[in-house]
């Protein structure tokens, strides 16, 4: 599952991050990294962008920057 399949109001845990090499710069850059947990707080209505919380800020991601982002669902423990 990538972010832009992300379901908003869910916290996920990033596995991987793809994409051109500019692209994968950028978000490894601003913090998503394997492991960190990221915060689903919204996703538009036609699917152009997500809102996701992480490492103390918020930023929005266009779809295909969210697709480059693997990642798994947290479960409550």
């Amino acid at each position: 599952m990538t972010l832009a399949q992300a379901r908003a109001n869910r916290v996920y845990r990033i596995l991987s991050v793809s994409g051109a090499a500019a692209m994968h710069r950028r978000l490894i850059d601003m913090g998503f990294t394997r492991g960190t947990a990221v915060y689903v707080g919204g996703v538009s209505p036609t699917g152009g962008a997500v809102l996701v919380g992480l490492r103390n800020f918020a930023v929005a991601l266009r779809s295909d920057a969210a697709e480059s982002v693997s990642v798994r669902e947290e479960t409550e423990a």
